[in-house]
């Protein structure tokens, strides 16, 4: 296939690549402060546009669930932006009050589309409304939360920590439902959630990734991986499903062309 942004490669690292959840359509997002989207067809891919933030190199930038915004992430930014595709405004969001954080970088966007996830420092995490972008709740883990996923349903979120452990929170109590050790975790990288609930799979700076079964996770303290991926030699930085839960794509950032597909 030829390359999804050849008709505006970056000129920095891109930080995000992203499928629009119901057009043919990717967003691109990186150090060049630029957020560009691009019609796949396979022959030309031509650009839509591309977006300009000014001095805010981006971090991570994501489609709401409905496709109709971009939220954008800087690198050592407090505010962030949104993105409003229907009416082509670009909204920045300075400051949500009620959390002091300095940074604002790590963040998921809940599945049913009504909540966005703020990783906040020493393990705080800032539920806010997708709709308002105001603070709802603050919850705290303990240690330092380094990934987060949102269960299909979007009633509850994993989140791991920089030591290794994963924490269960039920979103409508913002209670912690459950804790359990990730096996022979030396740092927690990354975390996803299969579509269709069965599976939890974490990635640590080690470069193994666990695969568990979800049921097993929600009861056990330590809890035995269905299967260790050890494939990365370099800390897994990202994990993710397909749709139909039959393939596990593992990466790492440390080196070139770090991808496995299990």
């Amino acid at each position: 296939c030829l390359p999804a942004n050849q008709e505006r490669l970056s000129d920095g690292k891109l930080s995000t690549v992203q499928f629009h959840p119901s057009a043919q359509v990717i967003l691109t997002a990186g150090l060049d402060r630029c957020v560009s989207l691009f019609q796949v067809d396979g022959i030309r891919n031509p650009k839509i546009q591309s977006i300009y933030l000014e001095s805010f190199p981006i971090h991570k930038a994501c489609f709401s669930a409905d496709g109709e915004q971009v939220i954008a992430t800087g690198t050592h930014h407090k505010m962030f932006y949104v993105y409003d595709m229907m009416g082509g405004s670009i909204i920045p969001v300075h400051q949500v009050r009620g959390m002091e954080e300095r940074f604002v970088k790590d963040f998921e966007v809940s599945p049913d589309g009504s909540l966005m996830l703020l990783t906040g420092t020493s393990g705080y995490l800032h539920l806010l409304s997708m709709k308002t972008k105001e603070l709802i709740s603050t919850m705290k883990a303990n240690g330092r939360c380094t990934a987060s996923a949102f269960t299909p349903d979007s009633s509850k979120i994993y989140t791991y920590s920089k030591e290794g452990e994963v924490f269960i929170w039920d979103v409508k109590s913002r209670k912690c439902l459950h804790r359990f050790e990730d096996e022979g975790s030396l740092g927690g990288k990354c975390i996803a959630v299969s579509r269709n609930n069965q599976y939890v799979a974490c990635g640590s700076t080690s470069g193994v990734v666990n695969l568990y079964t979800t049921n097993v996770c929600l009861r056990e303290k330590n809890p035995k991986p269905v299967k260790a991926i050890m494939n990365l030699v370099t800390a897994a930085t990202s994990v993710t499903f397909n749709p139909t839960t039959e393939i596990l794509a593992v990466a790492s950032n440390g080196t070139d062309e770090a991808v496995k597909l299990v």
